[in-house]
């Protein structure tokens, strides 16, 4: 019951207050880029659509540690959100300063992304494991692509995004030396249409 409380408080921390960091963001100190309009759209919007990610991150991690009865894996697990949260606030952080709004559907892709991370701890803390190193290889990707297509000027966004590729290539690699289960092609196929169907929303909406 302790577990499920704190996912609800979770989610309303995650969706509804103003995420703190505890460390700093990478951007610190970066004079913001004289950017032109379509540049700042541009950078918004991707920024937006790794907010999302953070969301996800939120809700995924959360689902699991609420699920598992491995008290070392949960702490794990709950390791891994709170460094998340740093980065859903350096996200939410570059959003304000490039004059952007986070996702409205910001509800609905963490309810989907508790869903599944329930799904898979029910599963077995091997599948648990096999979920977080997919999910983080496919946003390591995502986040290198937004390394080539974030304005070469946006100094302070490419930093953050560069930082999180860092940490979420870590995530994947300490939960693959921990056990984690390889998914079956099917399900990895699906993870990357459904990841793909929610980038494409949140850059827009």
């Amino acid at each position: 019951m302790d577990s499920f409380i704190n996912a609800a408080d979770s989610a309303l921390r995650t969706l509804f207050a103003t995420p703190r960091a505890s460390a700093v963001t990478p951007a610190q100190g970066m004079v913001e880029a004289d950017l032109s309009p379509a540049e700042k759209q541009l950078s918004g919007a991707l920024m937006r659509v790794n907010h999302v990610g953070e969301v996800c991150a939120q809700a995924l991690y959360t689902a699991q540690a609420a699920v598992t009865k491995d008290r070392q894996l949960r702490e794990h697990l709950l390791a891994a959100a709170r460094e998340e949260t740093d980065h859903l606030a350096w996200t939410r952080e570059r959003l304000d300063a490039l004059g952007a709004r986070p996702s409205i559907l910001n509800p609905l892709w963490f309810a989907g992304a508790f869903a599944l991370g329930l799904v898979a701890a029910k599963v077995s803390d091997r599948a648990s494991l096999g979920f977080v190193v997919e999910t983080e290889n496919q946003v390591a990707a995502h986040l290198q692509g937004h390394l080539h297509r974030l304005p070469e000027g946006d100094l302070a966004s490419r930093a953050v995004v560069a930082r999180m590729k860092v940490d979420e290539e870590r995530h994947a690699a300490e939960a693959r030396a921990s056990g984690a289960l390889t998914l079956p092609v099917p399900v990895r196929g699906a993870m990357r249409v459904a990841a793909k169907v929610m980038t494409t929303t949140a850059h827009y909406i």
